[in-house]
């Protein structure tokens, strides 16, 4: 099959063995397991899944290649296709009998954040995740704070999961190749959460207010939400800036912003 890559799909079609196999190496999958793979394109990774004996659920907006996959993989009865949007599609509907779901997938650049937090919707049935992103993507979800590139996504995917960068992927290693470079991102969404929240839209509003103006100290980007007495009341300094903030500190601004009347 040609297939021409469709802009509006943001379609980079992975091709290169050595970067797949360090893929498959990384994932330590084992034979039975549930996987999710998003996006397979033209197969470049679902075929080698499939040799590893997993049972395998792909997810594809392109019908068209919902069609090439169809015809490629028609003998394979471990595989079932969807041809679905990922960013609607009810994942927690594919984990039988409370297992646990292990997802991988090539995420188009333009959806990558919001699929991620949809995806952390159904966390309760999801082992871990396994993502190539735009490395930008990806410095910024594993950031510890007082990195520049520590914001909102750090906070907020560091919330719901542990975060590790396995290694960066060049352009040339897809067809066509992007003007970015890309990595892999481990995603292991937390048995229970690092810190204690009250209310997760108070806790989004508090560091999207922070972060809405990084070179603001919180006494000043945050004073609509908070005065400085009550900042220093929880033994946080006002005169910092929100990239110095632990998400510990955040839960502790967000907590008490719940409280107040």
């Amino acid at each position: 099959m040609t297939h021409t890559p469709r802009k509006r799909f943001g379609q980079n079609f992975l091709h290169d063995y050595n970067i797949i196999y360090s893929i498959l190496s990384s994932l330590q999958a084992k034979p039975g397991e549930h996987w999710v793979e998003i996006g397979p394109g033209l197969g470049a990774l679902t075929g080698p899944l499939l040799k590893l004996g997993l049972c395998l659920d792909v997810i594809e907006l392109d019908r068209d290649l919902v069609t090439f996959l169809e015809d490629k993989f028609r003998q394979q009865d471990r595989l079932q296709i969807h041809s679905a949007d990922a960013l609607k599609f009810d994942f927690s509907a594919l984990a039988e009998n409370n297992e646990k779901l292990r997802i991988i997938g090539n995420l188009p650049y333009n959806i990558s954040t919001p699929l991620m937090f949809h995806l952390l919707d159904n966390a309760s049935c999801i082992e871990d995740m396994h993502f190539m992103l735009q490395k930008e993507v990806v410095d910024r979800i594993c950031a510890a704070p007082g990195n520049k590139k520590y914001g909102k996504l750090s906070v907020m995917m560091q919330y719901y999961c542990a975060t590790e960068l396995l290694f960066d992927v060049p352009p040339e290693s897809f067809d066509p190749a992007p003007k970015v470079m890309s990595a892999i991102v481990r995603l292991v969404p937390h048995k229970q959460p690092p810190v204690k929240i009250k209310d997760l839209e108070m806790l989004n509003r508090v560091v999207t207010q922070a972060f809405s103006q990084r070179r603001k100290t919180l006494r000043n980007a945050l004073k609509k939400l908070i005065d400085e007495e009550a900042i220093i009341a929880l033994d946080i300094d006002p005169a910092l800036r929100a990239e110095a903030l632990s998400l510990n500190d955040f839960a502790k601004l967000s907590n008490l912003l719940q409280e107040l009347p």
